[in-house]
């Protein structure tokens, strides 16, 4: 016979033990699927937080001295490629390519009358020559005139010999140095035109530098620059940072990147935008050291006591640029990353062909113009 109050413990017991095996029943389930996750998921993917927007930083500098005049661009504006930032006071490059053009005339006519010296000389050299015959003529009629020529008479006549011969030595001279400076060449391609024609190229060029202009899409930064500032040749001015190639920098630690190869596919979550936005990339190629390797201080593990710290790794991940478009990134941004390691074929280094490219310098300069003054030039000198 039981009584109730242990028919009520013995409820309780077996409502425990349901209970109990439910929960244990749940906890080998959880343990599975996750088993089963892990094997066949999970253990796929390296990630990490410790990883940031990168990006190029071009750098806008004066080429030359100059005073600046006029900004057309501040912080924060989006500048398309081409498009005109600073102007600087173009008073004395014009001046001295005003100058350049002038002695590129003065070299042309210059190397002009150098070849008339040519003729000249050469004139000179046929009539020292006939000179020299003359004299030696009347001196051999002196010789052959016996008694009836004074001594003192055939002494002038062979005077004027050697005057003749020393007439013609000079002549010869003057004809070589008159040919020295032209010989081999014509008005167009003498070294001194050649060299005018340098420097004028060189003032076209510094005209030029007076105005900068955007060489990439992007946005204006760190502008230190203000107007009738004096700026040195080199000056940093202001910074385009073209914001639709930015990449990912993604430091990981030494022991993630066993099965970490160039091409694997990445998902990236930035902080800016939380779980919301997700971008998809690929790993671009792993770093050649470890970032303390690079470090202005790198460690000396061989001196003192020594604690073994594990290494990151940057590896560099690129991204869709059609995403960036939409939900644009910043350079120094945090955010998440996740390597799906699965597919190990790829390889750990770059190939030698894969490379990184930026369009450089824009500018005024327009060397087919120049080259149409500079035959305008010789052609109006006779050249």
């Amino acid at each position: 016979m039981k009584y109730p109050n242990q028919e009520g413990a013995t409820d309780a017991q077996n409502t425990r033990r349901k209970w109990l095996t439910i929960l244990g029943v749940v906890v080998v389930i959880g343990l599975v699927v996750y088993g089963l996750y892990w094997l066949l998921y999970a253990r796929h993917f390296e990630g990490t937080d410790d990883a940031y927007v990168g990006g190029d930083i071009v750098s806008i500098t004066s080429r030359d001295p100059a005073t600046v005049v006029a900004l057309h661009a501040d912080n924060t504006q989006t500048v398309r490629r081409g498009q005109l930032l600073i102007e600087f006071d173009p008073s004395k490059p014009e001046a001295a390519f005003e100058a350049a053009k002038a002695d590129l005339a003065r070299a042309v006519r210059g190397t002009r009358t150098n070849f008339s010296k040519v003729d000249q000389y050469r004139a000179q050299l046929n009539a020292a020559h006939v000179a020299l015959d003359q004299a030696q003529a009347d001196y051999r009629r002196r010789q052959t005139a016996g008694d009836s020529v004074s001594r003192e008479e055939l002494n002038h006549a062979r005077d004027a010999v050697n005057a003749a011969q020393a007439s013609l030595k000079a002549a010869e001279s003057g004809l070589a140095q008159a040919q020295a400076t032209v010989q081999g060449t014509n008005v167009s391609n003498n070294p001194d035109v050649l060299a005018a024609i340098a420097a004028l190229r060189s003032a076209a060029i510094t005209l030029s530098h007076m105005k900068l202009y955007a060489p990439v899409d992007g946005v204006v930064a760190q502008r230190t620059v203000q107007v009738g500032q004096q700026v040195a040749a080199g000056t940093p001015l202001m910074a385009v940072v073209p914001l639709d190639t930015v990449w990912i920098d993604a430091n990981f630690k030494e022991g993630q990147l066993e099965d970490m190869r160039i091409g694997q596919p990445v998902t990236v979550t930035a902080d800016i935008y939380g779980g919301s936005v997700t971008y998809h990339g690929k790993v671009f190629g792993l770093g050649a050291g470890s970032g303390s390797a690079f470090a202005l201080l790198p460690p000396q593990n061989a001196s003192g006591n020594w604690i073994k710290i594990v290494q990151r790794v940057p590896v560099r991940i690129a991204l869709d640029p059609k995403e960036l478009r939409e939900h644009p990134l910043r350079i120094g941004l945090s955010v998440d990353v996740d390597v799906d390691v699965a597919d190990t074929s790829g390889s750990s280094i770059g190939a030698p062909g894969t490379k990184h490219e930026v369009r450089g310098y824009i500018g005024d300069y327009d060397d087919a113009s120049i080259d149409r003054l500079i035959k305008s030039i010789l052609a109006q000198n006779g050249a």
